[in-house]
């Protein structure tokens, strides 16, 4: 089946999902949009040279926001990049206000098919693009702790000697300081993950907090963890593959909340979220995501009223 994907920011992160789309053959057309029109050619001309060894048949070109409407999937990657010291939460105002001018060039042409934003904070960001372009939230929605996930999996390997793909492992909330890991879930090599060697659930959680700020503080940004996450994503989402992954969905009742966007696990096919999963949380789990839920609730308000004012 022809895919096509559009990517919406073509700085650090857009263009390395590009190059993970790209390097994967997930899609037949990648399509770079930026405000600066000769940094998306730029970009698509740099994967496009990627692409000669081996040789792929993906076409990696520029276009404008008029692409969304026949893509299969837009993905936003727009936004500044965190400072060191910076928390995703603190990027909410100009976050905001770019999304708010993004979804008025969007709805010219519309967005024809799934919507996946990246833009810190992912989850208010994911949140607003979704109810200013009014699509519907299975079909709009953000990577939330995906990437939370992967660094989860990567220090429980490391803890354990246990292999990556033996770990099964996620983590909800917010995609930032406030989310949690539900250890009762947790399965490493097919053993509950108390009863492995090396298993540190204190470590786990710290570690999974603060990678992302030791690879600011040492190289500016992170780039290459999302895009090959967001690349997996579309590629699940285009093979109708029906992984169970953790995105930034709204929610309306799940888990005991609405009125927000927040990471929890999500069977994803060609439809987008086919499935919001409900895990048999322990009341201590609950209680961290609600507190991680009642960060979001506090700057979803506050996006709101950015977005009232503009």
């Amino acid at each position: 089946m022809h895919a096509k994907i559009a990517i919406l920011g073509a700085g650090h992160v857009g263009s390395h999902v590009g190059r993970a789309l790209a390097a994967g053959s997930v899609c037949d057309e990648i399509v770079l949009i930026d405000k600066l029109p000769e940094k998306a050619s730029a970009q698509a001309m740099d994967i496009a040279d990627a692409l000669s060894f081996p040789p792929y048949d993906t076409r990696v070109y520029t276009g404008d926001y008029a692409d969304c409407a026949d893509a299969d999937i837009t993905v936003v990657a727009i936004g500044k990049a965190r400072a060191p010291g910076q928390t995703r939460l603190d990027l909410l105002g100009d976050s905001v206000r770019m999304a708010h001018e993004l979804a008025g060039q969007l709805r010219a042409g519309g967005v024809g098919g799934l919507l996946i934003s990246i833009t810190n904070p992912c989850d208010i960001i994911s949140g607003c693009l979704r109810a200013l372009l009014g699509l519907d939230r299975l079909r709009a929605f953000g990577t939330g702790t995906l990437l939370d996930t992967a660094r989860l999996i990567r220090v429980l390997s490391e803890q354990t000697g246990v292999a990556r793909h033996d770990v099964g492992a996620c983590v909800l909330g917010e995609h930032g300081d406030s989310s949690m890991i539900p250890f009762s879930a947790l399965r490493i090599g097919g053993r509950a993950a108390p009863d492995v060697p090396g298993f540190d659930p204190g470590q786990a959680l710290e570690r999974t907090h603060g990678i992302g700020m030791d690879i600011i503080e040492g190289k500016d940004s992170t780039e290459f963890g999302i895009g090959q996450a967001t690349a997996w994503l579309c590629q699940a989402i285009l093979t109708d593959a029906g992984a169970v992954l953790p995105l930034s969905v709204g929610l309306e009742g799940e888990y005991g909340l609405g009125g927000i966007n927040c990471g929890v696990p999500c069977v994803v096919g060609r439809r987008g979220i086919e499935r919001i999963v409900e895990l048999p949380l322990t009341e201590t789990e609950h209680q961290a995501l609600l507190a991680s839920a009642a960060v979001l609730e506090k700057h979803t308000r506050l996006a709101n009223q950015i977005l009232a004012g503009l």
